[in-house]
């Protein structure tokens, strides 16, 4: 399998999410979509690009986008962190990575000078056609909402 780029279509799919049941990813066609992929609810990191996004929820209203976060947690858990940091988007939950890995967002990574395998922190802009227009792996969590802003 060839690694996901820039003017590829979108892989579709359909996942629970924690506040409007399935979520298909084609349906969004017409808007453009910011999928992010993070690696565990409640985490530091995880936490503050998700507040970044709910923080900007107005400059990615303004471009017409929609905001997805993807990760493998239970949608009990992500119902937890949505009432906790009162987040203002949909939590969809991939708990045998089959989204992760079509995104290319599991695999192998570096932690601490350690090759393992595990949820990279990744960023997808998508157009309203549903063709990728930005894909960045490895994103840190601060910063990461600005530069999908600027993608739109």
């Amino acid at each position: 399998m060839s690694e996901l780029a820039v003017g590829d279509i979108a892989p579709d799919f359909t996942l629970p999410s924690d506040t409007d049941g399935d979520v298909t990813l084609s349906s969004y066609r017409g808007r453009k979509v910011v999928l992010y992929f993070y690696p565990k609810d409640s985490t530091p990191g995880c936490t503050t690009q998700a507040c970044d996004f709910r923080d900007r929820a107005a400059a990615l209203a303004a471009k017409d986008a929609v905001v997805l976060g993807v990760s493998k947690d239970s949608l009990a858990s992500h119902e937890r962190f949505r009432a906790k940091h009162e987040l203002n988007f949909p939590l969809l939950s991939d708990p045998d990575l089959d989204v992760h890995k079509a995104f290319d967002a599991y695999g192998e990574k570096t932690m601490y000078g350690k090759k393992r395998m595990g949820v990279k922190r990744t960023t997808v802009v998508i157009d309203e056609e549903g063709i990728v227009t930005f894909i960045k792996h490895n994103v840190r969590s601060k910063g990461s909402v600005d530069r999908a802003i600027d993608q739109l």
